[in-house]
């Protein structure tokens, strides 16, 4: 047979390899044909292997065999105990909140022009709109101030020689003094009135705040709309001039968005007169009402003590013995109020660099629910709710008026603020459970291209409260009322308040730092190793940069 016949064997070439590049397999050369011809009668598969040297060959490095971790543990625990290495990190503490104290910083000695008084931002007049009335409204556009956005808060503070070991540094309120919206706490592309009582925007939906926050109690202000949905549009004369939206926002409210859009504001739109919490628009007003040019919308909020609130928020809430909300007979303890705080420069201005309040995962998931989520991330919010964050306030609720007339109660039992309901964004060096005094209800206000408002925070209201609060929320049919009628204060009151913590909590900073260095007074910018510095070695406060 052909296939068994012999037929002489060609010779393989040989290659010559360079001795850098070794060969881990075979290398084949059998170009020998299939068939048997006379001149290959017997043709034989033959493979040729080069061998390579053991010296050329790249030797593989052995692996290290790491210890396990009990080996590790016996190890450390007979090198001395206490004093060895541990084989594990140390876990991250956390600081217990009695034991929170501010941070404190290595600044420079202040300038002389540290010491001059707080300026407001500079004003360059916009334009200029007639309100219902026929007055004359001019706006204008705010500059050379700082902007709270990108997870910090600004205010505004002042060097004086009194507070040595503070580095001299305090709280401080510039032009217009009261409450009023606030400069530094809007979004861009808004324009105010030079007293801070009016507000529009040509742009998408933009808020702002006013700049005191309400803590406890009963408050009240008052909202006109100077431009707005027409009441009656003659021919062509466009349906509104804008719109707008007004409520109360907490800090983690976004201001590039209308009151309302998120979890954190409660808002009540102009169109139709509905309530809006968490961009679900609900109808609230009677068929056919709306808000329109002219006029007056009153807010009422109502929150129950702070004592109340932190026993809610720590978990420490019974609805048997606490929903009366009454006062003990002992003092309440006082909030433990940290402020981690440090002075910046801006242009002209010194501000407190503070770092704000974030939004938390769980509201957003109560914004946007997952259809897989846990049983507590669909169980609905209340007072005894396993997430701080979805804890809600008993004997709370918002009352909304229009042109003096009670329109209903859009909200009752309002989200919990004080931490951890609330956090610090930790990406910034934010710390948890800390109450920097800042948490609370804002009354907001949101304009939409043309939109404007007029505010009124006391205490000459155009259309006064009711003095006292009539309806008492009853604990059930047979039960007692759980609060008793607390007297409504205009929101100016609030200013006044805020303004006596801000000097308290200075004072209590003060003494604290004080009784740190051996209740002494010490040239702090000299002090190297024994302060915490933000930025160790540096000799003068930053200057902040905001881009338009």
């Amino acid at each position: 047979m052909a296939s068994e016949a012999s037929s002489p064997q060609r010779e393989p070439t040989l290659s010559t390899l360079p001795p850098s590049l070794p060969q881990k397999r075979a290398l084949e050369d059998d170009h020998s044909p299939a068939v048997s011809s006379p001149l290959n009668p017997e043709p034989k598969s033959q493979k040729f292997q080069v061998q390579i040297e053991d010296t050329q060959a790249m030797p593989r490095e052995k692996r290290t065999k790491k210890e396990t971790l009990k080996k590790r543990e016996s190890k450390g625990a007979g090198a001395g105990g206490a004093d060895s290495a541990r084989a594990t990190p140390d876990p991250k503490q956390r600081e217990a909140p009695g034991e929170m104290a501010p941070n404190r910083y290595k600044l420079a000695h202040p300038k002389p022009t540290d010491f001059e008084l707080s300026r407001g931002p500079v004003f360059v007049p916009h334009h200029e709109v007639q309100d219902p009335e026929g007055k004359t409204i001019e706006f204008v556009e705010t500059s050379d101030h700082v902007y709270n956005k990108k997870s910090f808060h600004y205010t505004h503070c002042i060097a004086d020689p009194a507070f040595p070991s503070m580095f001299y540094y305090r709280n401080t309120e510039p032009p217009p003094f009261g409450a009023h919206l606030a400069f530094e706490d809007a979004a861009s592309h808004m324009f105010f009135d030079r007293s801070g009582m009016h507000i529009t925007s040509d742009k998408g939906f933009r808020m702002t705040r006013a700049n005191v926050a309400i803590r406890e109690g009963r408050w009240y202000w008052e909202c006109k709309v100077t431009r707005g949905i027409l009441k009656d549009p003659q021919d062509g004369d466009p349906k509104s001039h804008g719109h707008v939206r007004v409520g109360f926002a907490r800090r983690e409210a976004a201001l590039d968005a209308p009151v309302g859009f998120d979890a954190y504001s409660y808002g009540i739109r102009d169109a139709a007169g509905q309530k809006v919490h968490m961009s679900r628009p609900k109808d609230f007003f009677p068929p056919g009402e709306e808000i329109k040019e002219g006029d007056v919308i009153g807010m009422e909020i109502q929150l129950p003590s702070e004592r109340l609130q932190r026993k809610i928020v720590q978990g420490q809430y019974n609805p048997a013995i606490d929903l009366a909300d009454e006062e003990p007979e002992e003092a309440p303890e006082a909030p433990n109020i940290i402020r981690d705080r440090i002075p910046i420069r801006f242009k002209a201005h010194i501000y407190f660099e503070k770092i704000d309040y974030h939004t938390t995962k769980e509201l957003e998931d109560l914004m946007n629910p997952s259809p897989a989520g846990s049983s507590h991330k669909t169980e609905a919010p209340h007072p005894t709710h396993p997430v701080p964050a979805l804890r809600t306030l008993p004997n709370s609720c918002i009352k909304v008026y229009k042109n003096g007339v009670l329109m209903g109660t859009p909200w009752t039992d309002i989200l919990a603020f004080l931490p951890p309901a609330s956090r610090q964004a930790q990406q910034t060096g934010g710390r948890e459970a800390l109450d920097d005094g800042t948490l609370g209800y804002y009354p907001a206000v949101s304009v939409f291209r043309g939109g404007a408002v007029e505010v009124n925070f006391g205490p000459d209201f155009w259309y006064p409260p009711p003095a006292e609060d009539t309806e008492m929320l009853d604990a059930g049919t047979d039960g007692p009322p759980q609060k008793q009628p607390t007297r409504l204060r205009p929101i100016s009151e609030r200013y006044d308040d805020q303004i006596v913590e801000d000097v308290l909590y200075d004072i209590v900073d003060e003494v604290g730092f004080w009784m740190q260095d051996g209740q002494k007074v010490i040239d702090q910018s000299a002090r190297d190793g024994k302060v915490e510095a933000a930025a160790p070695g540096r000799d003068e406060i930053k200057e902040l940069v905001q881009d338009d």
